[in-house]
């Protein structure tokens, strides 16, 4: 249980929110949703006592033990990955360490013998002898290889370490669980065995995030930083935005309601104020104006950019054949005779094996050389694609109007501006240079590339990493909308689900397997 009373959190003059109350109990998970930079990883950083309030204070229930998902990957280079997630539950390690010690000592003593028996007892109570066992479960169903189980955290892959913060954050099934941004980087199948996992988590969770499927599927309230408060919710992620929408039309609604009551009273007072025998009535709707208040109305910290792709030409039958394709990085083959057919009603999502999959779009958009094979594109193409990595795009130093001068047909510096005004990128912002942009920043740019070329086939290779909730949420609804071809993949299961109409998932040998099906039922068949 953690208890938030009165709770303030302010920065020099900037307030994140103020005089929050709340109340986090067991058999509940907790999604903590609010625009970027409104104050979610700090609110975590809150709750686990990391940071101070400005007011107000923070209660944990007495004895529990907070779990909390670690960001740096890099800081249990030198410890055995087993170790690392046993590290989880911080007493059991100690005593597994003080044990250790003192079974290797060379003048063991009686008193040593003593405290050795009450730490084997204070181990076995923490369920010490399964402690191993427990570890290799949990990264045995976040995918994690055995091979790794005993090797050093500096030879295990950047994707594995993700899942072994995670696994370590899960174990000994803590009181309290503070997950930041758990999904980000994990697989299809991590993503759901994780889902699983939390469901049947029988004490307090609370989780950053922003995936919606995720937060609809584990998460039985949501936390609503926005208006420089925190608001409770009862329900999941759709929940909420069905009930926040309908709660600003309400609040706006009344407004309108009290403005045009308010202009009613005042046009009856400037018409019969100076009129004897309708003073006393006029006087009587000078008191009723007084106690009318409008709602105060803050604007929302969440902005939805603008996002929309329009195709220049219509596709015609022919779009893009692959023959007998072969890709090799770096000695290994990926793929080996590949030979697929894409046709103009397609929107396919690319799953499973990431090289494989970021290789191919490589090598279709013309940025890889393939081994061998034909890569046809049908005459009427125009395509435009999203690399996973487009870093190279912004080593100049020109700002974002220069930039997309670049890739626009009209070089008209007001159509740009209100472009990028679309985007999200202020009158100060787009005289920002691109060579200093943020991650989501970045895409933004390349999303408003993508937008001015007029394409008919869209390659996307991740193009939900970085990006807030609501950015993610307009790209998601332009595509639905979208009339032309999409090759895409993406962590994002949401997107998945109500963008394509085909599944094309890459096992590690290079083999695929290829459906014309929604993912719901791609899910369903695969079991």
């Amino acid at each position: 249980m953690i208890l938030v009373n009165n709770v303030s959190l302010r920065f020099g003059k900037r307030t994140l929110f103020e005089n929050v109350n709340m109340k986090f109990t067991s058999g509940n998970c907790y999604g903590v949703i609010g625009a970027n930079g409104a104050g979610k990883s700090t609110f975590l950083k809150l709750l686990n006592n990391e940071i101070e309030t400005t007011s107000g204070e923070i209660t944990i229930g007495k004895g529990e033990r907070i779990s909390v998902l670690k960001q740096n990957h890099n800081m249990y280079n030198d410890c055995r990955v087993l170790d690392v997630v046993i590290m989880g539950n911080k007493r059991l390690y100690e005593i597994i360490e003080e044990k250790n010690k003192l079974y290797v000592k060379e003048d063991f003593n009686d008193k040593d013998g003593i405290k050795l028996g009450e730490l084997e007892s204070e181990f076995s109570d923490l369920n010490g002898w399964q402690a191993e066992s427990d570890a290799a479960i949990l990264l045995s169903g976040l995918g994690v290889d055995e091979k790794y189980y005993e090797s050093f955290m500096k030879d295990v892959p950047g994707k594995d370490k993700v899942k072994i913060l995670l696994a370590q954050a899960l174990f000994g099934n803590p009181d309290i669980l503070l997950l930041d941004e758990p999904t980000n980087d994990l697989d299809i199948d991590a993503k759901l065995w994780l889902e699983d996992f939390l469901i049947e988590f029988n004490n307090t969770i609370i989780v950053v995030s922003h995936d919606r499927h995720f937060l609809n599927k584990v998460c039985t309230h949501i936390v609503d930083i926005d208006y420089e408060k925190i608001t409770l919710f009862v329900g999941n992620y759709d929940f909420w935005f069905k009930s926040s929408q309908l709660i600003q039309k309400q609040m706006k609604d009344s407004n309108k309601k009290k403005e045009e009551k308010i202009k009613e009273l005042q046009d009856f007072i400037a018409r019969f104020s100076a009129n004897a025998s309708k003073s006393k009535q006029a006087t009587s709707r000078k008191k009723l104006l007084e106690k009318i208040v409008l709602d105060d109305i803050k604007p929302s910290s969440r902005k939805y950019p603008f996002i929309s792709f329009k195709e220049e030409k219509s596709l015609g039958k022919d779009v893009l054949t692959l023959k007998n394709l072969c890709i090799s990085i770096d000695g290994k083959k990926l793929i080996n005779n590949l030979n697929l057919t894409i046709n103009n009603y397609d929107k396919i999502a690319f799953i499973g094996n990431e090289l494989i999959i970021t290789s191919l779009f490589k090598a279709i958009s013309g940025d890889l050389t393939p081994d061998c094979g034909e890569i046809k594109w049908g005459s009427s193409v125009i395509f435009s694609y999203f690399p996973k990595n487009h870093d190279n795009y912004f080593t100049n130093n020109k700002n974002l109007i220069d930039w997309l001068k670049d890739y626009s047909k009209v070089d008209d510096e007001q159509f740009i501006r209100g472009f990028l005004g679309r985007m999200l990128f202020s009158k100060e912002e787009v005289l920002k240079k691109v060579n200093v942009l943020s991650g989501g920043e970045k895409v933004r740019c390349m999303l408003s590339k993508m937008m001015l070329s007029g394409a008919n086939v869209l390659i996307f290779d991740q193009p939900t990493d970085h990006l807030d909730i609501e950015t993610i949420t307009s790209l998601n609804e332009s595509l639905i909308n979208y009339k032309g071809v999409i090759l895409f993949s993406t962590h994002d299961q949401e997107f998945i689900e109500t963008t394509a109409n085909r599944i094309i998932e890459f096992n590690d040998d290079g083999k695929y397997i290829d459906k014309m099906t929604t993912y719901e039922e791609y899910l369903k068949n695969k079991g």
